[in-house]
């Protein structure tokens, strides 16, 4: 029968998938069926899809792809795999937001952010003690590097103004306004919506304290432009932004995001 096995179609004649992890693996090698890890044995049938990768070791480029594929479906993949998207700020949104899609395999990455990693960023930002004092454009490329190698991203170090939004982004269909200052968030999405018709932009306000989880939302406010958080709790005196709500909101630009590169334009 021809199936799939760590990235490539194969005839074999073996009956069950731990049959062929008793060939070809170890004991304690993990086991993915059409996207389900398995601890009991299954039959194996024609076009399936199948992994054995070995526990606790970087698999190569095909297994990692094949195993990405069989989590998601090769034609969700394969979309994910072609997605650009473009980060504009790398905060508690845009460093968490890159983080998501890389994991994801979503395969170009652009990273923007002209300032350093600090110590008040600690408390909500994808950064660690050890990135303290690089560039955020820097940190982050080095940590997506240990998530998912075979990616592209790229970084531009600089300050997004009104002047350089075309510049920066216009090879974009995506674009994900991540910035803390409401009136950078603004400047962002009334330029590329100006300037960028035919490009997405997905934004944040309201995400600062600790309310309830359940306020965040995603909605869509014009053709083009989606906006994600509960657009009533900023930051400022005595509400402080924090991981959790942050990364509640972050997740719903992600989700949003990878909707958009499947052609889902509803929220």
């Amino acid at each position: 029968m021809l199936i799939t096995l760590n990235g490539k179609k194969m005839n074999v004649t073996w009956g069950t998938a731990f049959e062929v992890r008793r060939e070809l693996g170890r004991e304690t090698d993990i086991v993915i069926l059409n996207g389900f890890q398995i601890d009991q044995d299954c039959e194996l049938s024609e076009s399936d899809t199948l992994a054995v990768i070995p526990k606790g070791c970087m698999p190569d480029r095909d297994e990692l792809e094949s195993m990405m594929m069989a989590r998601h479906t090769p034609n969700v993949h394969s979309k994910l795999k072609k997605g650009r998207v473009a980060i504009a700020g790398l905060g508690g949104l845009g460093s968490n937001i890159a983080v998501m899609l890389a994991r994801i395999g979503v395969g170009h990455l652009l990273l923007v952010d002209f300032d350093v990693v600090e110590p008040s960023n600690l408390n909500r930002q994808s950064y660690y003690i050890s990135h303290l004092g690089m560039e955020k454009t820097a940190a982050l490329k080095m940590q997506l590097k240990e998530i998912n190698p075979f990616i592209t991203v790229e970084t531009r170090t600089i300050r997004v103004t009104e002047d350089n939004v075309c510049e920066l982004f216009n090879d974009y269909g995506i674009i994900c306004e991540a910035f803390d200052k409401p009136e950078a968030k603004s400047m962002l999405v009334n330029t590329v919506l100006e300037r960028l018709p035919g490009s997405k932009i997905v934004a944040a306000s309201g995400m600062a304290g600790y309310e309830s989880s359940n306020i965040i939302k995603t909605v869509r406010r014009m053709k083009g432009f989606y906006l994600c958080g509960d657009f009533e709790n900023g930051a400022g005196m005595g509400k402080g932004l924090m991981a959790p709500r942050v990364q509640i909101c972050a997740g719903h630009q992600a989700n949003m995001i990878v909707r958009l590169l499947l052609g889902i334009e509803d929220v």
